[in-house]
């Protein structure tokens, strides 16, 4: 019984510890000429969707949940952000070729269909980013009519 008591003391300390490491944080406060929503002139409702289920992660600018600022969870939070803006990153999308966003469409379309995005750790907390049939389905629709726009 001693034992534990002494490991529950040295979890508690180093919880408090790593409390003093911080995280950088993906805020931005202004929206560059190179953003996806201004370049495609994207509808209201598709800008609503994209910016509640995939900006928080694939953009330069993330609103952070009140538990962002407890470690670990902060550290599982920048590490899933700076991974998904290495893979699609929405404020630099002018920035991208035109071979690259059509592979970046492609690439939206079938993570969608295949419900891999957004991330079910996401969506557990983010409940309004969870897309309903409707929204997934004029999403879907856009960046189709964008994919085919540029072919």
């Amino acid at each position: 019984m001693k034992v534990l008591k002494i490991i529950a003391w040295i979890a508690l300390g180093a919880l408090v510890v790593i409390q003093f490491f911080p995280t950088d944080k993906n805020e931005s406060y202004t929206t560059p000429e190179t953003d996806f929503v201004l370049v495609n002139k994207v509808p209201s409702e598709i800008e609503n969707q994209l910016m509640q289920s995939c900006y928080d992660c694939h953009s330069n600018n993330t609103v952070y949940p009140w538990y962002s600022k407890i470690q670990p969870a902060a550290w599982f939070l920048e590490d899933h952000i700076k991974e998904g803006k290495a893979e699609l990153n929405f404020n630099e999308w002018d920035n991208y070729s035109d071979r690259r966003k059509k592979s970046k469409l492609r690439s939206i379309i079938k993570q969608i269909e295949s419900g891999e995005m957004p991330l079910d750790s996401y969506t557990l907390i983010h409940r309004d980013a969870i897309f309903s049939e409707k929204e997934k389905e004029a999403v879907l629709n856009y960046m189709k009519t964008l994919k085919d726009d540029l072919e």
